[in-house]
């Protein structure tokens, strides 16, 4: 018996919540909605789609966590603007300042909004790998959301790098709450972290997970190592994973919209290659499991192609 499965009623229950959740993101207004989880820990939902005028950038969920001395905050947003909108989105709840920022990953919305923040005294923080994609990537970035967003949407952004870096694990605390922070290796991004919340058994995973919206895999992705970062985090077994697309949700959520992606689509391709068929041929696999995934007919055919690229090197 698989030991990550719970009875059917419970994940019938879990699957219906999970597929309202979904919808209202898919085809949400684009102001962040507050998901609370534990009096003091929230996750702040996205839209899914692209990134837009109406969203600033923040097309993706963010978190933060609430305590006696300030906010810990899970990712910037997608511009100076953006970060604004996660700013009164945090007002909804708390007047506590926002103290800290956590960078997950190199993705324009994880790390773009930082200059707000900043300019307000938080201390910035992300791992050292991400901070190098975003020295690298930023310009391209910068160059997109101001085709995406507009040029009056991204008023106020300019790269604003992280205080702080770490290369492999780093605890930090701000008023008696402790917070893990772990970089295992690539995923979505290189330098993608996961932030765990030992005492509520709440982990944000950044690009790490997926829910609901169909991952991306990209050039700067690996999607052997992304396996690997996966089955780190997972190991914790949190109780709720706050993911970097879509609602908070559960471990075995994550597994089946990220993991289970991910095995899939190498495994495919995998056979794909040992039959002797070309990159030529790869948009034609079939990926139909995962077609309830949002965005799932943009990006099924670029994922194959990615992955069967890095594959031919493996």
């Amino acid at each position: 018996m698989n030991r990550y499965r719970v009875p059917t009623c419970s994940r019938r229950l879990i699957a219906a919540a999970l597929a309202l959740l979904i919808a209202v993101a898919a085809h949400a207004d684009p102001a962040l909605k507050v998901q609370k989880i534990t009096d003091s820990v929230y996750a702040l939902v996205g839209p899914f789609g692209n990134r837009s005028a109406e969203n600033l950038g923040n097309n993706a969920t963010f978190g933060f966590i609430v305590t006696d001395e300030g906010v810990i905050l899970i990712d910037a947003g997608g511009s100076y603007m953006g970060a604004t909108m996660i700013q009164a989105a945090i007002a909804e709840v708390t007047t506590q300042p926002v103290k800290i920022v956590i960078n997950t990953g190199g993705q324009d919305h994880r790390w773009l909004g930082n200059g707000y923040f900043k300019a307000h005294g938080a201390r910035i923080i992300s791992s050292r790998r991400a901070v190098e994609d975003h020295k690298a990537r930023g310009r391209d970035q910068l160059m997109a959301l101001n085709n995406l967003v507009g040029v009056q949407g991204m008023e106020g952004t300019v790269p604003v790098y992280a205080d702080e870096v770490f290369d492999e694990r780093l605890d930090i605390t701000l008023g008696g709450v402790i917070l893990e922070l772990h970089h295992v290796g690539q995923a979505h991004t290189p330098g993608d972290l996961f932030a765990w919340l030992p005492a509520q058994s709440v982990m944000f995973s950044g690009d790490i997970v997926y829910v609901g919206r169909m991952l991306g895999v990209m050039p700067h992705s690996n999607s052997r190592a992304w396996i690997e970062t996966f089955n780190a985090m997972a190991a914790f077994s949190p109780s709720v994973i706050v993911p970097g697309h879509g609602p908070a949700s559960t471990l075995d959520e994550a597994r089946a919209d990220t993991l289970g992606y991910l095995l899939s689509l190498r495994g495919k391709i995998s056979a794909f290659m040992e039959a002797g068929r070309g990159i030529e041929e790869v948009g034609t696999l079939d990926q139909s499991e995962f077609a309830h995934l949002v965005s799932y007919d943009e990006l099924k055919g670029r994922n194959a192609q990615q992955v069967f690229q890095e594959m031919e090197w493996e």
